[in-house]
């Protein structure tokens, strides 16, 4: 938000003071002797602020367990339910997660087929430190929607669950609620599993199984 050509009434206490403690580490991050004699001594709560967005922007071990589990190159088979009364449409294409933002968000790029056409998406999971959630988004060429999600891992049974909202094509300005699974095989192998509510009952909708290309 630029703060000079803000109107007086965004410029909220909050606001400002958030401002003004990024300013002061941003000043003392230069590392020049003239920031180190002009930057002005913060006060508690300006500390207090600077501590929590430090903590707040950190990456921590969840992200490095993202990077662990899923940086590399995959080769994928993509099972898609059209009829649940039918067998699924099989695809098969290939992802490349990568390490980006400093380790704080693992990008993945997806490249394949569905129903003879070239679909391509990019997607993003990362960790919340201030919300304690696992994060995750989508976006494709099928769609001009972009999916939010988040969740939690369960250390037991390795397995992250999202939960998120997607746009209803059907019901225009409506959105259903989508539950994603992604279980951690091995170090070579996971599976990420969609279920959507169907006739008032979830179903599997897709599921995509992940090898790692050595």
């Amino acid at each position: 938000m630029n703060f000079a050509n803000c109107k007086p009434t965004c410029r909220t206490p909050a606001a400002l003071k958030i401002a003004a403690a990024m300013a002061a580490c941003a000043m003392v991050w230069t590392g020049t002797s003239t920031a180190q004699e002009t930057a002005p001594a913060m006060g508690p709560e300006q500390q207090a602020m600077m501590a929590a967005w430090q903590k707040a922007a950190t990456p921590g071990p969840q992200h490095k367990q993202l990077a662990d589990h899923f940086v590399g190159t995959w080769d994928t088979r993509q099972s898609m339910w059209m009829d649940h009364n039918a067998p699924p449409v099989i695809e098969t294409g290939k992802a490349v997660f990568t390490s980006t933002l400093g380790g704080r968000q693992v990008r993945m790029d997806f490249n394949g087929s569905f129903m003879g056409q070239g679909f391509e998406g990019v997607g993003y999971s990362g960790y919340d430190n201030s919300g304690g959630k696992y994060t995750s988004s989508w976006m494709d060429n099928m769609s001009t929607a972009v999916m939010n999600s988040s969740g939690d891992y369960d250390a037991g049974t390795q397995t992250y669950t999202y939960v998120g909202q997607l746009p209803d094509m059907m019901k225009p300005g409506s959105t259903t609620t989508v539950r994603e699974t992604v279980r951690i095989v091995d170090a070579d192998n996971f599976v990420m599993q969609m279920f959507e509510p169907h006739d008032g009952k979830e179903v599997r909708t897709m599921q995509i199984d992940y090898t790692r290309v050595k």
